[in-house]
């Protein structure tokens, strides 16, 4: 069979396309433009069972189209005979792949090609501006993925949204621009942090939104939309959870550059390292409070091992660490445990074959030296909370409110004087050039007063450091407070109270004092870290 010949079943395939940026340029490249063009060429020449497969807002560097693979899946079932493009750039932009369909694939499957404004028509030979013709189109890609790359960079780094609203948001109807808390959304995520607060994992957190019948953020949207639900509108993935749980725009702040790809022609985005990324904060409301987000990041460091079937889950599992070698403190249980058996001992120990001592302590112990040091610090707190904020201050930082202020005072005369320098500078520079004052004399007086500027900057960044550092201090106890009014009167530790009021436990090696077992055990809050309290900070446990 020759290419002309044409089989009655087989059809004419008449392939259009359109990207978003050749949309750009016009109606000349519109899809009713392409179709028009095709539809005369195959009236005008006399092609029969014409069929369009039309790929809309699908970019030309990639050839994983819907209708194109479609196309493609025609052509391997023999029911094509005939390829027809309005010119080459419809067929794709990379000059490799263009090139393998049009001298490989398409004839080793007997097809014709054409493409119509190009004079490229495969039943009349090679054409030998068709492979420039394709490596120009591929340059038009590459060329204007780096023009919009550029753009999206500017935008980026003005602090501009660069996708679409994360489950929880939408976008403002008054300004595109902006995203604004999507209510229904946004307490399913709030529901989610607060799960992970108290102590579950991704796969469990999955487990209890579809056990209350929670719509997943793709049927939430489809629901939303008016569209049917997906299969399984309830299942949700632990991937899906992390995700949420990992991302800080839920605190309100635009996070941009997350990812990237390393050519135009790949799709695969890549992560971006952190310190690459671009914060811009407070940029839109926020979801789930910043200290919350802090402390779900870090419990997501320290992950949990899930515990096996009908056993339990340590209530400080995850946050005990050995004193000596640093290791965590695994918690043991099981069926045969009597009451009061669960412990935690350091994960270096292995039955005295380890590097490190087993550091034994019962959780029973450890839950009561937890509570009552929740506790004493609660009573401390309403007790005297001016004391309580002071005796934090101390402790974390030996400058003093007026200390603070003196050097406050001092940064904001520095940055002024560094501002009078530049003007004085200018000036000075004025008057070498005009000749009023001497080059020499020009160049003594511009050492010193650099001289004085270096001064000056070292000092404002040495002082605003320690500024910065006491108001960090400021906030952390807000924040700690915040905590504490949060469990006023709490009956029993759960691991929400527990996460939230514990970064970490530190147990010590066992001593024995007057024939007791004595065993010291530092208590970390989060945001205050270790509290100095006037009572004994050793915690007794018998031999048994």
């Amino acid at each position: 069979m020759t290419a002309n010949t044409i089989m009655p079943r087989q059809i004419t395939a008449l392939y259009a396309r359109l990207s978003h940026e050749d949309a750009l340029d016009g109606d000349s490249n519109s899809i009713v433009n392409q179709k028009a063009v095709l539809s005369q060429y195959v009236a005008d020449k006399g092609f029969s069972n014409p069929v369009f497969f039309i790929d809309d807002g699908v970019s030309g560097v990639t050839f994983d189209r819907p209708q194109f693979n479609r196309m493609i899946a025609e052509i391997e079932a023999g029911n094509v005979s005939t390829v027809i493009v309005k010119d080459m750039s419809r067929l794709g932009r990379d000059y490799l792949k263009v090139g393998y369909y049009t001298e490989i694939y398409f004839v080793e499957r007997d097809v014709r090609y054409i493409a119509i404004n190009d004079g490229v028509d495969s039943a009349k030979g090679d054409n030998d501006f068709t492979p420039f013709r394709n490596l120009f189109n591929d340059f038009y890609a590459k060329d204007t993925s780096k023009k919009v790359r550029a753009i999206k960079r500017a935008q980026g780094m003005a602090g501009e949204h660069l996708t679409k609203p994360p489950y929880g948001y939408m976008v403002d109807p008054a300004d595109k621009k902006k995203w604004i808390v999507d209510d229904e959304a946004a307490a399913v995520i709030k529901r989610i942090f607060g799960l992970c607060v108290a102590g579950k994992g991704p796969m469990q957190i999955a487990r209890v939104l579809k056990t209350e019948n929670i719509l997943t953020p793709r049927a939430y949207y489809a629901d939303k939309n008016g569209k049917p639900l997906p299969q399984n509108p309830y299942q949700w993935h632990e991937s899906t959870i992390a995700a949420i749980l990992e991302r800080m725009d839920y605190c309100g702040h635009t996070v941009n550059f997350k990812s990237y790809s390393k050519s135009h022609k790949l799709k695969k985005r890549i992560p971006t390292a952190k310190e690459q990324q671009a914060v811009f904060r407070n940029t839109h409301e926020a979801i789930v409070e910043e200290a919350i987000f802090e402390r779900v990041q870090e419990l997501r460091v320290n992950k949990r091992r899930p515990p096996k079937k009908a056993e339990r889950q340590g209530l400080f599992s995850g946050l005990v660490y050995c004193a000596d070698c640093g290791s965590k403190l695994h918690f043991s249980t099981c069926k045969s445990f009597r009451q009061g058996q669960d412990h935690y001992r350091c994960s270096k120990y292995k039955s005295n074959m380890g590097s490190c001592s087993a550091h034994f302590i019962r959780e029973e112990v450890l839950r009561q030296i937890v509570w009552d040091k929740i506790f004493e610090a609660t009573a401390l707190f309403y007790d005297d909370i001016t004391a309580f904020q002071g005796m934090m201050y101390a402790q974390r930082s030996n400058e003093t409110e007026k200390e603070m202020k003196r050097r406050k005072r001092e940064v904001e005369q520095a940055k002024k004087r560094i501002a009078e320098l530049d003007r004085i500078f200018k000036r000075i520079y004025e008057d070498d050039i005009s000749g009023a004052i001497s080059h020499d004399r020009f160049l003594k007086l511009s050492a010193g007063y650099e001289a004085e500027q270096r001064e000056l900057e070292e000092k404002v960044k040495s002082e605003q450091q320690e500024v910065d550092i006491y108001e960090q201090n400021k906030m952390d106890f807000d924040c700690f407070s915040a905590i504490i009014r949060k469990y006023v009167g709490i009956k029993e530790l759960t691991p929400a109270i527990v996460n939230e009021f514990i970064k970490k436990i530190i147990v010590h090696a066992p001593e024995r004092v007057n024939g007791k077992r004595v065993q010291k055990v530092d208590i970390v809050f989060n945001f205050v870290g270790e509290i100095n309290f006037l009572s004994d900070t050793q915690s007794k446990q018998s031999d048994a």
